[in-house]
């Protein structure tokens, strides 16, 4: 069937649908990572974008139910140049066709992703609307530019937790093929603003037994919990929208507790902290990014998925800029001077990699560990 891709500044693509049929509107960004396509599309930091792969062949390896990253894929929509409809790994489960059908994802592909890429690099982000039912080009074009956006709207709600849970869970060994739960002598409790599976596999490889709380917990939730360390998760959408969490991460600071961040809950400690975030012109999105940290001037090539960004303009003496993009100078990274309080723009779980910044999560642990 034929499909097409219309942005709210009228440019059109025309290709062939697959996956589910029908339409989505959503903000359509691009990614740059080669491989790890179902852990990005089961990403909740994703909720609300359709992205479009710059790799040209997307479908390899199938999907399988061990490499998801929630309980469900998060993007409304999918653009790529070719679907690969045969799968060859011993891994897979299904096929990338039937998953994106069963998960209710509208996708497009034989359209030229180099050519949109660029394009969203010039305009930066842009509303749009992948088309494969019969709504015309017209009403499609009008959908686009009436969606509200991502900026105001408080993501963070829709894909957090309701209840708490408990998640003891390690890696998975390919030669067992099975995830493995090792001794686990810490708590950790983790504030979950879309938080990703591997975030908490790898705080459970390092001894720490996880309770998971709602994005809404208050600091007292958190306190009665009585936890060695406090992870605050990443997560889709604007971080500006989300003011409980600021206040509650606030009430979290008044105690000597360590305090690890990534990516959304990098944004909210930061506002929680008196700065400030703004809006990409089209966001860091992809598994090749280079971060240098500030004091050893290393270079980490890291896995991103953010379109906000911290300001560090009015910066209060207690907090030092970590780490920074190689690639527009911005913050990718801070710590406080007096307390294990540390935070990340990237993930440093990757899934899919690289794996270069792992050893923040032994930092991590290491801050309590002595305790």
């Amino acid at each position: 069937m034929n499909a097409m891709l219309i942005l709210e500044d009228g440019r059109s693509f025309h290709g062939q649908a697959f996956g589910a049929i029908g339409h989505a509107v959503a903000e359509v960004c691009f990614n740059t990572s080669m491989s790890g396509y179902q852990e990005i599309l089961s990403d909740p930091s994703y909720t609300d974008q359709i992205i479009c792969f710059t790799t040209p062949h997307i479908g390899n390896v199938g999907v399988n139910a061990d490499d998801m990253e929630s309980k469900s894929g998060s993007v409304r929509g999918l653009i790529i140049r070719q679907v690969t409809r045969q799968t060859s790994s011993y891994r897979a489960q299904d096929d990338l066709q039937t998953w994106l059908v069963q998960q209710n994802i509208v996708g497009i592909s034989d359209i030229d992703t180099r050519a949109l890429t660029r394009h969203l690099r010039t305009k930066g982000a842009l509303r749009g609307v992948i088309v494969s039912d019969d709504m015309s080009e017209e009403a499609a074009l009008e959908l686009a530019n009436s969606w509200e956006g991502l900026n105001g709207r408080d993501l963070v709600a829709t894909v957090s937790t309701k209840e708490s849970y408990v998640w003891t869970e390690g890696k998975y060994d390919l030669d067992e093929q099975a995830f493995f739960t090792p001794e686990q002598p810490y708590h950790v409790v983790a504030l979950d603003f879309g938080c990703k599976d591997n975030i908490l596999r790898l705080l459970a490889d390092r001894g720490c037994r996880i309770t998971v709380l709602p994005c809404t917990a208050s600091a007292q939730d958190v306190f009665d919990c009585q936890p060695d360390g406090i992870f605050l998760s990443n997560g889709p959408g604007d971080p500006s929208a989300v003011p409980y969490a600021v206040k509650t991460i606030q009430a979290l600071l008044e105690q000597d507790i360590p305090i690890f961040g990534i990516c959304m809950g990098h944004q909210l400690l930061s506002q929680a902290l008196g700065l400030t975030t703004f809006k990409l012109k089209f966001g860091h999105r992809g598994g090749n990014h280079p971060v240098r940290h500030e004091l050893t001037k290393k270079i980490d090539i890291t896995s991103q998925n953010h379109g906000y960004a911290v300001n560090d303009d009015d910066l209060d003496e207690r907090i030092e800029i970590t780490h920074r993009s190689l690639f527009d100078g911005t913050v990718e990274g801070l710590r406080l001077r007096d307390k294990a309080v540390f935070s990340v723009q990237y993930h440093p779980e990757a899934s899919p990699g690289p794996q270069d910044a792992e050893a923040l999560f032994d930092q991590f642990v290491a801050s309590f560990a002595k305790a």
